[in-house]
């Protein structure tokens, strides 16, 4: 029995699994922002330790009958309990289970539970100078993510993973079956920022701004070529000027505004191509079902691209995935040395 830690910026997942199986799970509001908030590590390390004593204490087991705790994400960031570099793309299943670290109980935490540390991943790009700073990328937790989904399902390789969160990060797969590289925005932040810190929310919102699977593909038409000619930042703002001067609901303006976000990631497909990570083979989308259609039917007009595309929506579905990729990588753990 194990205890799978998923650790974000503001997030925090727990996940007590039995013979790859969840038996229960916890989430806790702290990440790695704690750090930043407050100088250190020590909330994090004080929320952590009792999300853990508690995930234990509600199944009526003490630390005794866990075998190791698998982290990843910011987690082993500078911001985390363990700062674990970043392995160099291409990466393999088997490069991660070399390269995981394990550190014995009470060495990052105050109790008496190893840790396994997945690393993270980066482009290969060589020095990082100003002339090729587009190609710098990295990731720390979409990376098990996508061994989830290398390991749970047959690719047509090469491949690509679309993650759609609070970023959208493309991850390229190989012919090999390894990440070769990714390529992220922060359009899920920008997207939450301009509903949050804008007046464009108020041009959203209203009764039927919570249709659910509202589509039109002429608006995704022009939200696409608003992006084109004008911008992102000027498209965004015609959310509040159809209001005034066209006949639309807010269902509409929001899925416009959605559009504007998805036409300007648009921009990630050309840069994959140019770095050379090929876009033929299977495209797997991860996140919202309504914006993974956005994004599939956005490729499929803007780019004419016919590939297989399939969306992994459900929530339990997408959290196992990473449980997954945590579980495959961290299988030869009994093979590394506590530090």
């Amino acid at each position: 029995m194990y205890i799978i830690i998923d650790c974000g910026s503001t997030n925090t997942r727990l996940y007590l699994v039995e013979n790859e199986k969840v038996k229960d799970k916890l989430e806790i509001a702290i990440g790695v922002n704690s750090t930043v908030s407050n100088g250190n590590n020590n909330i994090l390390k004080q929320s952590l330790t009792q999300a853990i004593e508690s995930l234990l204490d509600q199944n009526k087991l003490s630390l005794r009958d866990v075998d190791f705790a698998i982290a990843s994400g910011m987690i082993t960031s500078n911001l985390g309990l363990l700062e674990v570099p970043h392995l160099i793309a291409p990466v393999n299943i088997n490069d991660f289970a070399q390269h995981t670290c394990q550190v014995a109980g009470y060495n990052v935490l105050p109790i008496d539970l190893p840790i396994i540390f997945i690393p993270g991943v980066k482009n290969d790009i060589g020095a990082a100078t100003w002339d090729n700073i587009r190609k710098i990328d990295l990731m720390r937790g979409e990376e098990t993510q996508a061994i989830g989904v290398i390991s749970s399902m047959p690719l047509a390789s090469p491949a690509t993973i679309v993650e759609l969160g609070s970023t959208t990060k493309l991850i390229h797969i190989n012919k090999d079956g390894a990440i070769a590289g990714s390529i992220t925005s922060l359009s899920g932040q920008v997207y939450a920022a301009v509903k949050k810190e804008t007046f464009i929310n108020s041009s959203m919102t209203d009764s039927d701004s919570n249709i659910k699977n509202f589509y039109c593909a002429d608006i995704l038409k022009h939200a696409y070529e608003c992006v084109s000619r004008a911008g992102l930042l000027r498209s965004l703002l015609f959310t509040r000027f159809i209001q005034f001067s066209l006949s639309t609901t807010a269902a509409e303006r929001k899925f416009y505004c959605e559009c504007t976000i998805a036409a300007d990631d648009m921009k990630l497909f050309d840069e994959a191509e140019e770095q050379g990570f090929s876009l033929n083979g299977d495209i797997i989308f991860v996140g919202n079902s309504e914006r993974c259609k956005i994004y599939q039917e956005m490729l499929k007009e803007t780019k004419g691209i016919k590939n297989n595309m399939v969306s992994i929506t459900d929530p339990e579905e997408i959290a196992m995935l990473g449980i997954k990729g945590a579980c495959y990588i961290a299988k030869d753990h009994v093979h590394k040395h506590c530090i």
